[in-house]
Protein backbone atom coordinates (compact mmCIF):
# COMPACT_ATOMS: atom_id res chain seq x y z
CA UNK A 1 0.00 0.00 0.00
CA UNK A 2 1.32 3.49 -0.99
CA UNK A 3 1.79 6.53 1.02
CA UNK A 4 -0.72 8.89 1.00
CA UNK A 5 1.77 11.57 1.64
CA UNK A 6 4.87 11.25 -0.06
CA UNK A 7 5.59 14.73 -0.72
CA UNK A 8 9.06 14.31 2.26
CA UNK A 9 10.17 11.42 -0.06
CA UNK A 10 9.50 13.44 -3.76
CA UNK A 11 11.15 16.15 -2.73
CA UNK A 12 14.39 14.34 -1.42
CA UNK A 13 14.45 12.57 -4.85
CA UNK A 14 14.52 16.02 -6.21
CA UNK A 15 11.04 15.33 -8.13
CA UNK A 16 8.48 18.51 -7.96
CA UNK A 17 5.71 18.07 -5.00
CA UNK A 18 2.83 20.46 -5.03
CA UNK A 19 4.05 22.44 -2.23
CA UNK A 20 7.29 22.45 0.04
CA UNK A 21 7.30 19.23 2.73
CA UNK A 22 7.95 20.34 6.53
CA UNK A 23 8.89 18.35 9.47
CA UNK A 24 10.59 19.50 12.54
CA UNK A 25 13.76 18.23 14.55
CA UNK A 26 12.78 17.41 18.37
CA UNK A 27 8.72 17.56 17.32
CA UNK A 28 7.76 14.63 19.53
CA UNK A 29 9.40 16.21 22.65
CA UNK A 30 8.76 18.69 25.53
CA UNK A 31 6.46 21.59 23.54
CA UNK A 32 3.87 18.86 23.63
CA UNK A 33 1.62 18.82 26.70
CA UNK A 34 0.61 15.09 25.41
CA UNK A 35 3.80 14.14 25.15
CA UNK A 36 4.81 15.47 28.78
CA UNK A 37 1.88 13.37 30.15
CA UNK A 38 3.15 10.24 28.62
CA UNK A 39 6.90 11.28 30.19
CA UNK A 40 5.25 11.47 33.15
CA UNK A 41 4.54 7.22 33.52
CA UNK A 42 7.81 6.81 32.79
CA UNK A 43 11.09 6.03 35.13
CA UNK A 44 13.05 8.68 32.55
CA UNK A 45 13.74 9.05 29.23
CA UNK A 46 15.56 5.93 28.36
CA UNK A 47 12.92 4.29 29.49
CA UNK A 48 10.63 5.84 27.08
CA UNK A 49 13.18 5.38 24.32
CA UNK A 50 13.26 1.41 25.34
CA UNK A 51 10.08 0.85 25.52
CA UNK A 52 8.25 0.37 22.14
CA UNK A 53 4.58 1.31 22.63
CA UNK A 54 4.90 4.60 23.84
CA UNK A 55 7.83 5.14 21.89
CA UNK A 56 5.82 4.78 18.89
CA UNK A 57 2.57 6.96 20.73
CA UNK A 58 5.09 10.11 21.05
CA UNK A 59 6.47 9.60 17.48
CA UNK A 60 2.83 10.09 15.92
CA UNK A 61 1.73 12.74 18.09
CA UNK A 62 3.34 15.31 16.22
CA UNK A 63 1.70 13.96 12.97
CA UNK A 64 -1.45 14.23 14.90
CA UNK A 65 -1.06 17.77 16.46
CA UNK A 66 1.40 19.54 14.68
CA UNK A 67 0.60 18.42 10.73
CA UNK A 68 3.93 17.92 9.96
CA UNK A 69 4.47 15.57 6.81
CA UNK A 70 6.89 12.90 8.27
CA UNK A 71 7.39 11.12 11.31
CA UNK A 72 10.73 10.52 12.68
CA UNK A 73 11.37 7.29 15.43
CA UNK A 74 11.49 8.89 19.11
CA UNK A 75 14.92 7.60 20.25
CA UNK A 76 18.04 8.55 20.65
CA UNK A 77 21.51 8.87 19.06
CA UNK A 78 23.39 7.44 22.17
CA UNK A 79 21.65 3.75 21.77
CA UNK A 80 25.09 2.97 19.16
CA UNK A 81 27.56 3.41 21.99
CA UNK A 82 25.30 1.30 24.44
CA UNK A 83 24.64 -1.32 22.25
CA UNK A 84 28.94 -1.44 21.08
CA UNK A 85 29.50 -2.32 24.99
CA UNK A 86 29.29 1.54 26.45
CA UNK A 87 26.24 2.17 28.52
CA UNK A 88 24.96 5.82 29.29
CA UNK A 89 22.41 7.43 31.35
CA UNK A 90 20.19 10.41 30.83
CA UNK A 91 20.14 12.64 33.67
CA UNK A 92 17.66 15.21 34.10
CA UNK A 93 18.48 18.57 33.20
CA UNK A 94 21.94 17.74 32.54
CA UNK A 95 22.16 15.52 29.71
CA UNK A 96 23.86 12.47 28.41
CA UNK A 97 26.87 10.86 30.83
CA UNK A 98 28.54 7.75 30.67
CA UNK A 99 30.32 5.89 33.60
CA UNK A 100 32.78 4.30 31.89
CA UNK A 101 34.74 6.00 28.57
CA UNK A 102 37.07 5.25 26.50
CA UNK A 103 40.83 5.92 26.80
CA UNK A 104 42.85 3.10 24.97
CA UNK A 105 43.29 0.19 22.44
CA UNK A 106 41.74 -2.07 25.26
CA UNK A 107 39.04 -0.19 25.63
CA UNK A 108 38.10 0.08 22.10
CA UNK A 109 38.84 -4.13 21.25
CA UNK A 110 36.35 -4.69 24.07
CA UNK A 111 33.37 -2.84 22.44
CA UNK A 112 31.55 -4.95 19.81
CA UNK A 113 30.45 -4.23 16.49
CA UNK A 114 26.65 -3.17 16.59
CA UNK A 115 24.27 -5.57 14.82
CA UNK A 116 20.54 -4.03 14.59
CA UNK A 117 19.17 -7.01 16.70
CA UNK A 118 20.59 -5.39 19.61
CA UNK A 119 18.39 -2.25 18.88
CA UNK A 120 15.64 -4.35 19.03
CA UNK A 121 13.60 -1.89 21.02
CA UNK A 122 14.02 0.89 18.26
CA UNK A 123 13.29 -1.78 15.86
CA UNK A 124 10.06 -3.01 17.39
CA UNK A 125 9.54 1.05 17.49
CA UNK A 126 9.74 1.27 14.18
CA UNK A 127 7.50 -1.47 13.43
CA UNK A 128 4.46 -0.54 15.33
CA UNK A 129 5.36 2.99 14.39
CA UNK A 130 4.65 2.09 10.44
CA UNK A 131 1.68 0.13 11.69
CA UNK A 132 0.07 2.16 13.90
CA UNK A 133 0.84 5.34 10.81
CA UNK A 134 -1.77 3.12 8.41
CA UNK A 135 0.50 5.09 5.44
CA UNK A 136 -0.60 8.44 6.40
CA UNK A 137 2.98 10.13 6.30
CA UNK A 138 6.55 8.34 5.94
CA UNK A 139 8.53 7.52 9.29
CA UNK A 140 11.83 8.64 9.42
CA UNK A 141 14.48 6.84 11.20
CA UNK A 142 18.08 8.39 11.79
CA UNK A 143 21.93 7.76 13.92
CA UNK A 144 24.01 9.83 15.28
CA UNK A 145 27.02 10.61 12.64
CA UNK A 146 30.54 8.58 13.73
CA UNK A 147 32.81 11.58 14.79
CA UNK A 148 29.73 13.01 17.33
CA UNK A 149 29.24 9.10 18.87
CA UNK A 150 33.00 8.97 18.96
CA UNK A 151 33.26 12.87 20.90
CA UNK A 152 30.30 11.26 23.49
CA UNK A 153 32.56 7.67 23.98
CA UNK A 154 36.19 9.63 24.41
CA UNK A 155 34.55 12.76 26.93
CA UNK A 156 31.69 11.23 28.48
CA UNK A 157 29.55 13.96 28.43
CA UNK A 158 28.39 16.75 26.59
CA UNK A 159 30.57 19.67 26.04
CA UNK A 160 31.24 23.10 24.84
CA UNK A 161 34.89 22.06 23.49
CA UNK A 162 34.74 18.44 23.20
CA UNK A 163 38.62 18.99 24.04
CA UNK A 164 38.89 15.68 25.79
CA UNK A 165 37.86 14.11 22.67
CA UNK A 166 39.86 16.17 20.11
CA UNK A 167 42.90 15.40 22.49
CA UNK A 168 42.32 12.05 21.97
CA UNK A 169 42.53 12.64 17.93
CA UNK A 170 45.87 14.27 17.98
CA UNK A 171 47.28 11.80 20.63
CA UNK A 172 45.76 9.10 18.88
CA UNK A 173 44.89 9.36 15.61
CA UNK A 174 45.38 5.75 14.37
CA UNK A 175 43.36 4.05 17.37
CA UNK A 176 40.65 7.53 16.64
CA UNK A 177 40.53 5.79 12.99
CA UNK A 178 40.00 2.13 14.84
CA UNK A 179 37.42 3.28 16.77
CA UNK A 180 35.36 5.75 14.25
CA UNK A 181 35.64 2.50 12.18
CA UNK A 182 33.91 0.59 14.81
CA UNK A 183 30.65 2.91 14.98
CA UNK A 184 31.02 3.27 11.21
CA UNK A 185 30.58 -0.52 10.85
CA UNK A 186 27.65 -0.63 13.75
CA UNK A 187 25.86 2.21 12.32
CA UNK A 188 25.12 0.91 8.70
CA UNK A 189 23.78 -2.22 10.47
CA UNK A 190 21.52 -0.05 12.65
CA UNK A 191 20.89 1.94 9.74
CA UNK A 192 20.32 -1.36 7.49
CA UNK A 193 17.74 -2.62 10.20
CA UNK A 194 15.82 0.17 10.74
CA UNK A 195 15.23 0.11 6.76
CA UNK A 196 13.87 -3.35 6.89
CA UNK A 197 11.48 -2.99 9.99
CA UNK A 198 9.73 0.04 7.68
CA UNK A 199 11.51 3.75 8.31
CA UNK A 200 11.17 5.61 4.76
CA UNK A 201 13.73 7.50 5.02
CA UNK A 202 16.94 8.22 7.08
CA UNK A 203 19.26 11.34 9.10
CA UNK A 204 22.32 11.30 10.04
CA UNK A 205 22.70 13.71 12.53
CA UNK A 206 26.50 15.29 13.23
CA UNK A 207 25.49 17.61 16.21
CA UNK A 208 29.61 18.19 17.20
CA UNK A 209 30.95 18.95 13.59
CA UNK A 210 31.51 22.39 14.25
CA UNK A 211 34.12 21.87 17.39
CA UNK A 212 36.36 20.18 14.53
CA UNK A 213 38.81 22.16 12.06
CA UNK A 214 38.15 21.88 7.91
CA UNK A 215 41.12 19.33 8.05
CA UNK A 216 39.86 17.10 10.96
CA UNK A 217 36.81 16.98 9.95
CA UNK A 218 37.45 16.09 6.54
CA UNK A 219 39.73 13.23 8.57
CA UNK A 220 37.59 11.92 10.99
CA UNK A 221 33.82 12.67 9.89
CA UNK A 222 33.71 13.38 6.80
CA UNK A 223 35.16 9.97 5.58
CA UNK A 224 33.13 8.12 7.64
CA UNK A 225 29.89 9.58 6.87
CA UNK A 226 30.68 8.72 3.14
CA UNK A 227 30.99 5.40 4.04
CA UNK A 228 27.78 5.07 4.87
CA UNK A 229 25.98 7.27 2.68
CA UNK A 230 27.37 4.53 -0.01
CA UNK A 231 26.38 2.02 1.96
CA UNK A 232 22.91 2.86 2.70
CA UNK A 233 20.92 3.61 -1.18
CA UNK A 234 17.61 1.53 -0.36
CA UNK A 235 16.21 5.21 1.02
CA UNK A 236 16.64 8.74 0.81
CA UNK A 237 19.16 9.66 3.27
CA UNK A 238 19.77 13.25 5.11
CA UNK A 239 22.89 14.59 6.36
CA UNK A 240 22.90 17.36 9.02
CA UNK A 241 26.09 18.27 10.04
CA UNK A 242 25.58 21.05 12.93
CA UNK A 243 27.81 24.26 12.18
CA UNK A 244 30.04 22.72 9.60
CA UNK A 245 30.00 25.71 7.09
CA UNK A 246 33.36 24.63 6.12
CA UNK A 247 32.05 21.21 4.75
CA UNK A 248 29.84 22.40 2.54
CA UNK A 249 31.03 22.32 -0.77
CA UNK A 250 32.59 18.28 -0.03
CA UNK A 251 29.12 17.39 1.36
CA UNK A 252 28.11 18.22 -2.19
CA UNK A 253 29.77 15.07 -3.36
CA UNK A 254 27.98 12.66 -0.71
CA UNK A 255 26.11 10.05 -2.01
CA UNK A 256 23.34 11.51 -0.26
CA UNK A 257 19.59 12.97 -1.26
CA UNK A 258 19.79 15.90 0.85
CA UNK A 259 22.13 18.25 3.42
CA UNK A 260 20.06 19.56 6.17
CA UNK A 261 21.04 22.91 6.93
CA UNK A 262 21.58 25.33 9.88
CA UNK A 263 20.19 29.06 10.48
CA UNK A 264 23.63 30.20 10.36
CA UNK A 265 24.13 29.15 6.95
CA UNK A 266 23.09 31.49 4.23
CA UNK A 267 20.71 29.60 1.78
CA UNK A 268 21.94 31.11 -1.41
CA UNK A 269 26.03 30.30 -0.48
CA UNK A 270 24.90 27.07 0.44
CA UNK A 271 22.94 26.17 -2.97
CA UNK A 272 26.37 27.30 -4.77
CA UNK A 273 28.57 25.56 -2.48
CA UNK A 274 26.30 22.35 -2.28
CA UNK A 275 25.41 22.49 -6.36
CA UNK A 276 22.43 22.40 -7.90
CA UNK A 277 21.70 18.11 -6.93
CA UNK A 278 20.70 18.03 -3.78
CA UNK A 279 18.23 18.57 -1.79
CA UNK A 280 18.53 21.13 1.12
CA UNK A 281 16.37 21.32 4.16
CA UNK A 282 16.29 24.04 7.17
CA UNK A 283 16.77 26.10 7.83
CA UNK A 284 15.06 28.37 10.35
CA UNK A 285 15.77 29.46 13.63
CA UNK A 286 14.55 28.09 16.16
CA UNK A 287 13.82 31.22 18.27
CA UNK A 288 12.13 32.93 15.47
CA UNK A 289 9.01 30.70 16.57
CA UNK A 290 9.30 32.87 20.00
CA UNK A 291 8.28 36.04 17.76
CA UNK A 292 4.66 37.29 17.18
CA UNK A 293 2.57 35.31 14.43
CA UNK A 294 3.07 38.55 11.79
CA UNK A 295 6.79 37.91 12.59
CA UNK A 296 6.99 33.89 12.03
CA UNK A 297 4.78 34.42 8.96
CA UNK A 298 6.79 36.74 7.16
CA UNK A 299 10.23 35.04 7.83
CA UNK A 300 8.67 31.82 7.06
CA UNK A 301 8.06 32.74 3.54
CA UNK A 302 10.69 34.74 3.02
CA UNK A 303 13.00 31.43 4.39
CA UNK A 304 10.60 29.11 1.30
CA UNK A 305 11.23 32.15 -1.07
CA UNK A 306 15.29 32.09 -0.70
CA UNK A 307 15.03 27.93 -1.31
CA UNK A 308 12.56 28.09 -4.12
CA UNK A 309 9.75 25.51 -5.20
CA UNK A 310 12.06 22.45 -5.94
CA UNK A 311 14.15 20.52 -3.90
CA UNK A 312 13.53 21.54 0.07
CA UNK A 313 12.03 19.99 2.51
CA UNK A 314 11.08 22.60 5.22
CA UNK A 315 12.73 22.56 9.08
CA UNK A 316 14.07 24.35 11.62
CA UNK A 317 17.91 24.66 11.58
CA UNK A 318 18.06 22.72 14.71
CA UNK A 319 15.58 20.73 17.14
CA UNK A 320 12.65 22.56 18.71
CA UNK A 321 13.35 24.39 22.16
CA UNK A 322 11.18 23.00 25.42
CA UNK A 323 9.98 26.45 26.36
CA UNK A 324 8.23 26.95 22.76
CA UNK A 325 4.40 27.60 22.39
CA UNK A 326 3.02 24.61 20.61
CA UNK A 327 0.59 27.38 18.70
CA UNK A 328 3.36 28.96 17.22
CA UNK A 329 5.33 25.91 16.01
CA UNK A 330 1.47 24.77 14.56
CA UNK A 331 1.36 28.28 13.06
CA UNK A 332 4.83 27.55 11.85
CA UNK A 333 3.73 24.19 10.17
CA UNK A 334 0.42 25.55 8.79
CA UNK A 335 1.95 28.56 6.93
CA UNK A 336 4.35 25.68 5.27
CA UNK A 337 1.73 23.99 4.07
CA UNK A 338 -0.33 26.87 3.04
CA UNK A 339 2.45 28.76 1.37
CA UNK A 340 2.14 28.40 -3.06
CA UNK A 341 4.62 29.36 -5.46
Amino acid sequence: MSLKNDLILRAARGEKTERTPVWLMRQAGRILPEYREVRSKMGGFKELVETPEFACEVTIQPVDILGVDAAIIFSDILVIPEAMGLPYQMIEAKGPWFEKTITSLDDINQLRVAQAGDLHYVIDAIKLTKKELNNRVPLIGFAGAPWTIFAYMIEGSGSKTFSKAKKFLYTHPELSHVLLQKITDSTINYLKGQIIAGADMLQLFDSWAGVLSPEQYNQFALKYISQICDAINEVPLTVFAKDAHFARREMGNLKCNTIGLDWTMDIKESRSMIGASKTLQGNMDPCLLYADYETIKKETIKMLKAFGPEKHIANLGHGLYPDLDKDKVKFFVDTIKEFRF
